[in-house]
């Protein structure tokens, strides 16, 4: 395998990694099979130009009848970059072109099927050692991926599937020789069974103190950059600190919580948190919501409450899951999965202020407060003289600031 991916990575050097009926000048497209498909996900793609397929045995006996490669693209509906990728890639001609021509097109909504998304995460995960939304990967008509990738810029995306397309005639071969080789590694990994057997208080205490050493002293949380709130780990030291007094444990997590809400991850309006932070310092989150993230920090926040009283933990869980019953709940029952990150070309739109919008929406003197408080500036403190809320104050430095009695 490691010849054909090194040709590939020589080949691809310098590559970083429509819902409508209109093309914008008058013409009507034709619908393509998805306008009929299940998945509200895959109807937004049903006016593209690309003849897309959804995944079933249609799409792949075709592939084996014209023995073309299978292009698999893995989305969701409040995906920012699959709609980036969707609006940049999938509405153009050209690249439909070489689509239609050279291979047979499946997309698939991960919600709607988690097992082929867990299947090719993995083997994109392989491939490249790293994941994410969109996934693109090119399969042979049998299933077994030989490449893989995420988002790719329109340019960069049609240059890749006409070098996809190019290695397949030439090396057929190849490529179906080390996709049987990435496949058998990807069956091997999900068919692995782990003999149960009982957990002693001396590997809890040895892996909260491996966790531990991986804390941020300065920011909270775990690693670096993009920084994800990683509950789990959370949950798993809160549980340490209540069952065995690890009083180290419980401070991280202390600490990881408040460094949340004081910064840009959480939705200091309308309540919530974001999906995760692209920098470490809990400052520029990815702005869409999980109903997942939300449930989960809500329990992390309870259990710090109830370990250290902190009043503004307690606080915070109950603004959250005020916001998931105000706006991720369905009058038709049950719980929206997502919330998306903004209007297409504009990612967080529903959460970023200016200045003179703060100024509009309160009067002068709430809008002094409410500036201070959460650091909004007039030359903004993101993109376009917007800013990301946060709350770097406590209620002593908020009042000197404001120059009036705590």
């Amino acid at each position: 395998m490691k010849h054909v991916l090194a040709a590939f990575f020589v080949l691809l050097l310098g590559l970083p990694g429509a819902f409508a009926a209109s093309s914008g000048e008058g013409e009507v497209r034709k619908a393509n099979r998805l306008l009929n498909a299940a998945s509200p996900y895959l109807r937004q793609h049903a006016y593209n130009p690309i003849d897309w397929y959804s995944w079933g045995d249609e799409a792949f006996e075709k592939a084996k009848k014209e023995n073309k490669p299978v292009f698999l693209s893995v989305g969701y509906s409040t995906c920012y970059w699959c709609h980036v990728m969707a609006r940049e890639s999938f509405v153009d001609e050209k690249i439909a072109e070489i689509l239609n021509s050279n291979f047979v097109s499946i997309k698939v909504d991960r919600e709607r099927r988690p097992d082929v998304d867990e299947t090719y995460m993995l083997a994109t995960q392989l491939i490249t050692g790293a994941g994410g939304w969109p996934n693109t990967v090119f399969l042979t008509p049998d299933k077994k991926p030989f490449y893989a990738g995420t988002y790719f810029p329109p340019d960069a995306f049609r240059s890749l599937i006409s070098q996809v397309a190019g290695f397949w005639l030439r090396d057929e071969v190849s490529l179906r020789r080390d996709a049987e080789k990435l496949a058998g590694r990807i069956d091997t990994i999900m068919t692995r069974r782990v003999e149960a057997a009982e957990i002693s208080p001396q590997i809890l205490k040895t892996a909260a103190d491996t966790l531990l050493q991986d804390y941020d002293l300065v920011y909270g949380g775990f690693g670096d950059a993009p920084k994800f709130p990683q509950e789990s780990l959370l949950l798993f030291l809160l549980r340490m600190a209540e069952k065995d007094g690890n009083a180290e444990a419980l401070d991280a997590v202390s600490h990881t919580l408040e460094s949340i809400l004081d910064g840009g991850m959480q939705d200091h309006v309308g309540g919530g948190f974001h999906r995760y932070t692209v920098d470490a310092k809990w400052f520029v989150p990815h702005f869409e919501k999980m109903l997942y993230n939300q449930a989960l920090m809500t329990r992390a926040l309870v259990r710090t409450h109830r370990l250290n009283g902190a009043p503004r933990l307690a606080a915070a869980a109950r603004r959250t899951l005020d916001y998931v019953l105000d706006d991720m709940t369905s009058p038709q029952g049950g719980f929206y999965s997502a919330r998306d990150a903004g209007e297409p070309g504009e990612e967080g739109l529903f959460y970023l202020w200016t200045d003179a919008q703060i100024d509009e929406a309160l009067d002068e003197r709430d809008a002094e407060f409410a500036k201070t408080a959460f650091s909004v500036t007039f030359e903004g403190n993101y993109e376009s003289g917007s800013s990301i809320l946060r709350f770097p104050n406590t209620p002593d430095k908020l009042a000197k600031k404001l120059g009036v009695n705590e």
